[in-house]
């Protein structure tokens, strides 16, 4: 058919689904641009809970989107910061759900030496407003540490040269932890370094170091990156251990450099800040050995004179005892009149005392108490009747006046009462009936103390001759019999007189004073 003849014309064009069309706009894209590095400013920056980060690239008149899936972050060279000029490398492809385009970014790259300083700058800023770069923060170093952790490329010069430096000036143990010093993946192993140094346990098989010294040699800002890391500054400033930052050259300044304790302008300077020179202390502490002799001695010999010259100003030590002896001679003089004259008071004091004690004075005190028991006896009896009668009317006229429910309230009332005054008083009745008890056994104690039957106990006797206590031999003359206490008993026995017993037999032996 011709297609002059066509009514419709573009009917013959082929027809394509949605999904068909995505497709080949996608396989478009990526055919036609393939790998490609586009620079720009970054805007906005987003990362999912998916891990995937999602940010804009533009300039001053269009936006390009781009995706940096969670598998390739790790790879980034730099992430993306708001307000950052970049250069991002990747390839173009379309999402056909939304029919938009984007960029799947790999590499990315800061655009030029002003914009890694603005960065800088701007983390500078971020550090030091949390306080990291405080010079109260930063510790002070170890002045002999035992083991010096360091951290740098073991194949550089700048190990060698740190460990012939402590060679020469005070050899110490050295843990060297291999890192990358530049690229990509130098930020992550210096911060690990720093966080597995710190783990370690002191005295444990693998030691704890006691100072830390993060080295790279010189370098352009581009190798020195890695060292202005956030998170490498962050592991610096969490660091337990004292830090030394050896980054570069003296010219050269990092991230590191702000949050560490102290920094050194090259790694040589660091293994001297480290530790002092072994022959400079070895001279030290012999001057310091040569001036504490010459000290000791001096003050020894004004300790010796002064000595002396008080040992003068002293009295002799007979003069010194003289008085005191004296003292002591008189008072052992004065002694046994003293102990004798005490022990009359004594003797008088227990006569006195034992004579209140006879048993016809105690019996006759009973025979009172008894008699005056009797008669408050008979008087309390009829006493007790009449209010016993007054108490049971009384009793009876509450009881017509009361109900039987009212009064089972009362007693139930009074009951409760009861117990409660019964708690509170069962231990006060046993404590009084305890201190009660207690002087009773203090006056006890004080009759047994003063009963002439403590006297006996220690070898002497009461002669009585009936009621009457015999203390002369006069007296004992002039009874028939007498009794005489001792300790285990009584013993009857017949008086003295004219040398002779009233029964006839021969004399007693004289029986001295009692007292």
């Amino acid at each position: 058919m011709d297609l002059l003849d066509d009514p419709t014309p573009g009917q013959n064009m082929p027809e394509y689904t949605v999904s068909e069309l995505s497709g080949e706009v996608k396989r478009t894209l990526e055919g036609s641009f393939g790998r490609i590095r586009v620079r720009g400013e970054v805007g906005r920056v987003f990362k999912a809970r998916s891990g995937h980060l999602y940010y804009d690239v533009k300039d001053d008149r269009n936006v390009l989107a781009c995706t940096t899936w969670k598998g390739q972050i790790a790879g980034l060279s730099v992430i993306p910061e708001e307000g950052l000029e970049v250069v991002v490398t990747g390839r173009l492809t379309a999402f056909g759900a939304q029919s938009k385009y984007n960029m799947n970014v790999d590499e990315v790259a800061v655009a030029g030496q002003g914009a890694l300083m603005a960065l800088l700058e701007k983390r500078k800023k971020t550090l030091e407003s949390e306080g990291l770069f405080a010079p109260e923060r930063k510790r002070p170093l170890p002045y002999l540490p035992q083991i010096i952790g360091v951290i740098t490329s073991p194949s550089g010069a700048v190990i060698r040269d740190i460990l012939h430096r402590l060679r020469e000036r005070f050899p110490r143990k050295v843990l060297i932890w291999p890192v990358a010093v530049q690229g990509s993946a130098c930020a992550g192993e210096v911060a690990h370094a720093i966080e597995g140094f710190n783990r370690l346990t002191p005295g444990g098989a693998l030691p704890r170091p006691d100072l830390l010294i993060v080295a790279r040699g010189g370098g352009s800002i581009e190798d020195l990156w890695g060292f202005n890391e956030e998170i490498v500054a962050r592991a610096a400033a969490a660091s337990e251990i004292p830090l030394i930052s050896a980054v570069g050259h003296e010219t050269d300044t990092t991230l590191i450099d702000y949050v560490s304790d102290r920094r050194a302008p090259t790694p040589t300077a660091a293994a001297e800040l480290a530790v002092p020179v072994r022959m400079e202390l070895l001279a030290r502490t012999d001057q310091l050995g040569a001036r504490l002799t010459r000290a000791t001695g001096e003050v020894a010999a004004r300790r010796a004179q002064r000595l002396r010259d008080l040992s003068r100003l002293l009295p002799r030590p007979e003069t010194l005892l003289e008085n005191p002896r004296q003292r002591l001679d008189n008072a052992a003089f004065r002694l046994p009149g003293a102990l004798t004259g005490l022990v009359r008071q004594r003797q008088y004091a227990l006569s006195q005392s034992s004579a209140a004690l006879r048993p016809s004075l105690l019996r006759s005190r009973l025979e009172e108490r008894r008699r005056t028991l009797a008669t408050t006896g008979s008087r309390l009896v009829p006493s007790l009747d009449r209010s016993t009668r007054d108490k049971r009317r009384a009793l009876a006229e509450s009881i017509r006046r009361l109900s039987a429910e009212r009064i089972a309230r009362d007693i139930a009332r009074k009951r409760q009462e009861l117990d409660r005054c019964a708690l509170r008083l069962r231990p006060l009745y046993t404590a009084h009936l305890d201190r009660l008890s207690k002087q009773l056994e203090a006056t006890d104690r004080l009759r047994e103390t003063l009963s002439y039957k403590a006297t006996l106990a220690r070898g002497y006797a009461v002669v009585r001759a009936g009621e009457q206590v015999v203390t002369t031999r006069a007296e004992a003359e002039k009874h028939a019999a007498l009794e005489i206490e001792f300790a285990d008993g009584k013993l009857a026995t017949g008086a003295v007189g004219g040398g002779k017993t009233r029964k006839g037999k021969s004399d007693a032996p004289e029986q001295g004073s009692l007292f």
